[in-house]
């Protein structure tokens, strides 16, 4: 069983550091396995989970399993104290998880008539799971599939948008909830109150444009400047929401933040537990952050299959594209060899990837390269399992959801 919680006495602990230490001893731990070869470093996932509990500063972390995707690590993370509970992201895979796990919030609406109509006749699961709604059509849809008197009491939460709306720049975050102030929230809420069958447990507002944007880059000024002023903004609109909630209702949890603002979120006496769970296995992204940087946990090895040129070296794979606007910043990174970039006018292909650089001419046909994901659990939806790795040694091997014949989204 992976175990997250005992101390580190590894000579590899933040090896990762560096990186002539960390990536060869991963090409002599994976040389009997064939490429595509997706791996977890214990010490590297054991840091990211500690570290994060500390820039939460002591509020519970809801593990977000979309950007993690491997059971066996979502148990092992949920045993850690601290750590409580996940936000899944659809309601398949949260019927599912409800078989071994009883606080489960689905991050995103559902119409999944199938799924509610599992989860409305199977007291359990109903007990277990919280649905995400910020629309009466939400309602009506699960009475659609069940009258209130014909079925079990559904738990719901409010998502209410958590982005900034600036006189100046308009819009700065994602497109979620259509409820923004005090008012629309609290007006929902009484609709939902109002309703038999539904049983109002909580709140959710995921700041975006803090958590998933880094203020690190090229245009960081402009970036820390928005931050600071969202930030500001939603301290004082989220502690309106909460009180006027909690007036109407005793909820169990509300939830904010993401693994890029977990300092904000933990800081906030509005939020009573974070989200978060990229920064478990460390996407290339988060090399853009001033605060953190978590450990690369998680990386994917391809092999070299031709040289085309003197200088560029081809591996088998590596279109593993992160979602989100299609920019450079969305592809998966080559770490190593150092010194390797992707062709501009091919990028990471479906199926081939040529790589130039100070290393391609030193690389052989049969050489492994190193990337890194952009983001953390969609690099599991190519792979069946990770290669748990210590040290030099592969210890265990970790299905995927994929692996267990689970594709969700």
């Amino acid at each position: 069983m992976l175990d997250l919680t005992a101390l580190s006495t590894s000579p590899a602990d933040r090896a990762w550091e560096d990186p002539a230490r960390w990536w060869p001893r991963l090409t002599e731990a994976t040389a009997h396995l064939a490429a595509p070869v997706g791996v977890i470093d214990l010490d590297a996932l054991r840091h990211n989970a500690m570290d994060m509990l500390v820039r939460a500063g002591g509020i519970p972390i809801r593990v977000a399993s979309k950007s993690v995707r491997v059971r066996a690590v979502l148990d092992a993370v949920l045993r850690i104290p601290g750590y409580r509970g996940i936000l899944a992201y659809s309601l398949a895979e949260a019927l599912w998880l409800a078989e071994t796990h009883d606080d489960i919030v689905l991050g995103y609406p559902t119409v999944d008539r199938v799924g509610l109509e599992r989860l409305v006749h199977d007291d359990a699961a109903a007990s277990r799971i919280t649905l995400m709604v910020d629309d009466p059509a939400h309602l009506d849809l699960v009475d659609s599939v069940a009258a209130p008197g014909s079925r079990a009491a559904v738990r719901v939460a409010i998502d209410a948008d958590a982005s900034w709306r600036s006189a100046a720049l308009g819009h700065i975050g994602v497109r979620r909830s259509p409820l923004f102030t005090a008012s629309d929230v609290t007006r929902f809420a009484r609709t939902i109150l109002a309703r038999r069958g539904f049983k109002l447990v909580g709140l959710q507002m995921y700041e975006a444009q803090i958590a998933g944007q880094g203020d690190n880059g090229s245009d960081a000024p402009v970036i820390r400047t928005v931050q600071a002023r969202s930030r500001a903004e939603l301290r004082t609109r989220r502690a309106e929401i909460a009180d006027a909630l909690t007036d109407l209702a005793p909820l169990e949890f509300l939830n904010g933040g993401g693994t890029g603002s977990l300092e904000f979120t933990g800081g906030d006496e509005a939020v009573t537990e974070a989200s978060a769970g990229s920064g478990l296995l460390g996407g290339h992204l988060f090399d853009g952050y001033r605060s953190f940087r978590p450990a690369p946990a998680s990386a994917f090895a391809f092999d070299v299959v031709r040289r085309p040129a003197a200088d560029i070296a081809t591996v088998l794979g590596g279109g593993w594209i992160a979602s989100g606007p299609a920019l450079a910043s969305r592809q998966p990174r080559a770490v190593w060899p150092g010194g390797l970039r992707t062709m501009p006018r091919e990028a990471a292909g479906e199926v081939q990837t040529p790589l130039q650089g100070r290393s391609a001419a030193d690389l052989r046909i049969g050489d492994r390269v190193w990337f890194r994901h952009a983001k953390s659990g969609e690099g599991a939806e190519h792979i069946d399992a990770y290669r748990l790795v210590s040290g030099s040694e592969v210890i265990d091997e970790l299905p995927t959801y994929r692996g267990e014949g689970k594709a969700f989204l």
